[in-house]
């Protein structure tokens, strides 16, 4: 029993079901006109396993490069798919914007850890504490916004003006993470 339980929770098994769930969130945003709150609830649950599934790596020493590929895949895959329903459903410019820039963010970041691993100094571009909270921020708006679709409420208001800070932090990592890797960015661009 307990060892069923460890291979439930192990990070890559949590990980795995972030990316499970997001069909489910999404048929019952777009399906649901009354229970939207479920889609919210459930891309909650989601968020609360990226949490879980790197502290469980850390406690418990397992991590693997599967595990390292696995979990900003999801992360990266339930945030897009999360800020392209709301688009979709939202059509406001306002939503449109922050979303662009959250999912353009997180495609260049990803690209620039991949490029930086291949030169062998990917520690330069490590998730830093600015992208923790980023990330925090960024669940929390999305949260709020898909559980309360379409009224305007004080909890849409505050999922907007967070959508906004989490933005803002977006751009503030992105430019951290360029930061820290210019002087590579430099010399492969001057070597060519």
């Amino acid at each position: 029993m307990l060892r069923s339980l460890k291979a439930i929770f192990s990070p890559n098994t949590l990980s795995l079901l972030r990316i499970l769930l997001i069909p489910v969130f999404v048929l019952i945003y777009i399906f649901s006109d009354t229970h939207q709150w479920i889609a919210g609830l459930l891309f909650a649950i989601a968020s609360i396993t990226d949490l879980l599934d790197g502290y469980i790596a850390r406690r418990t020493g397992k991590t693997s490069r599967f595990g390292t590929f696995l979990d900003p895949t999801a992360d990266k895959l339930t945030v897009i798919s999360a800020l392209v329903l709301l688009v979709g459903m939202h059509g406001r410019l306002w939503l449109t914007l922050p979303g662009l820039v959250i999912v353009c963010r997180e495609l260049l970041v990803s690209s620039l850890r991949e490029w930086m691993a291949e030169r062998q100094v990917r520690s330069q571009v490590a998730v830093t504490n600015i992208s923790k909270a980023k990330t925090v921020v960024q669940m929390l708006a999305i949260i709020m916004l898909l559980s309360n679709p379409s009224a305007i409420s004080p909890w849409t208001i505050l999922g907007y003006v967070m959508i906004y800070v989490a933005t803002a932090l977006t751009l503030w990592s992105m430019f951290m993470h360029l930061r820290s890797a210019w002087p590579v960015l430099r010399s492969d661009f001057i070597d060519k």
